[in-house]
């Protein structure tokens, strides 16, 4: 458990799909998600969280709609905030008082972190990303029209209002991190991806419209940090070749090289499990880490030791 390793949660880990989302619902639902972690850290690792919002922004992003007409909406860049700080409360409440019980002392904290990213970037002129709620489709062409909104039909279920996805270039925040680490702190950052920001000629950073891919950004932190390995956590054991068929089989280890083929054979969704293996594979591939893992929760401890989850190595 040596070295550092960056743990990158997915936002619905925090919800609980059969339960309303209700805050004290999502307390109790974060309260278990940070056990492996507390196992973790009790187990002598030492570790940075990072954590997605992806059905926590669309809760606000429909707050935003439907309250319109009494406030000004939000830009997206502080819905991302937003949910950094309400999440970040959430984990560090939830893990401080787990590590508590059971005898260890450690601050942990939330940084609202920011991260820089190219204004040039194609993303800007190609939106890809869906957020908030479906819409018919004559409500997405009134609000083509109305709103300037780019709006795509998501798998059968209806229209929703897709915004770019640009890369993360840089974690703002980084020096705080570095700084934390070394007082002996539990950083969680990188909420959601971070805020996506640009940075003037001047110097200057400014909020821009946009969702950074939660794996991406952790995988650049990972990357700057130099931690020892990236463990991403999913809704699944690890990852599946031929996922949907009854041919399925679950890679317990695999190489950077393997993984790429497998990759651009289409093996895994662009949806899903594709930005997993692309953030591992970059981790690995400009960082000085040991190995990436991609596991379910509950299997962090097992994953890191080998004993769950796919573990992917250089080569």
């Amino acid at each position: 458990m040596s070295g550092l390793t960056v743990v990158a949660m997915g936002g619905n880990s925090l919800i609980d799909p059969h339960l309303p989302a209700t805050v004290e619902n999502q307390f109790a639902v974060t309260a278990k998600a940070v056990i492996p972690v507390a196992d973790f850290v009790e187990r002598g690792g030492k570790v940075v969280l990072t954590h997605g919002n992806g059905p926590q922004v669309g809760f606000q992003v429909l707050q935003n709609e439907l309250a319109r007409a009494e406030v000004d909406e939000l830009p997206l860049d502080s819905l991302v905030a937003n949910t950094q700080g309400s999440i970040g409360y959430m984990l560090q409440r939830a893990l401080r008082e787990e590590l508590r019980r059971r005898g260890m002392q450690f601050e942990v904290v939330s940084v609202v972190t920011e991260i820089e990213v190219d204004p040039n970037d194609q993303a800007f002129e190609e939106p890809t990303k869906p957020i908030g709620r479906f819409y018919t489709q004559d409500e997405a062409q009134q609000l083509s029209v109305e709103r300037g909104w780019r709006m795509v039909e998501d798998s059968g279920r209806g229209y929703r209002r897709v915004v770019p996805s640009p890369a993360p270039v840089r974690v703002v925040q980084t020096p705080i991190i570095r700084a934390l680490l070394a007082d002996g702190v539990i950083p969680i950052c990188c909420g959601g991806g971070g805020i996506p920001v640009v940075r003037s000629s001047d110097g200057q950073i400014s909020g821009i419209e946009g969702v950074i891919d939660k794996d991406r950004a952790s995988s650049l932190l990972a990357v700057r940090l130099g931690a020892e390995r990236l463990v991403i956590t999913t809704g699944v054991p690890g990852v599946y070749v031929d996922f949907m068929t009854p041919q399925r089989r679950m890679l317990e280890e695999t190489t950077v090289s393997e993984i790429t083929r497998l990759l651009e054979e289409g093996q895994f969704p662009k949806g899903s499990m594709g930005p997993k293996i692309k953030a591992s594979e970059r981790f690995l591939r400009f960082g000085q880490g040991e190995f990436a893992v991609i596991c379910q929760p509950d299997d962090l401890c097992a994953a890191v030791l080998g004993e769950a989850g796919t573990r992917i190595r250089r080569g």
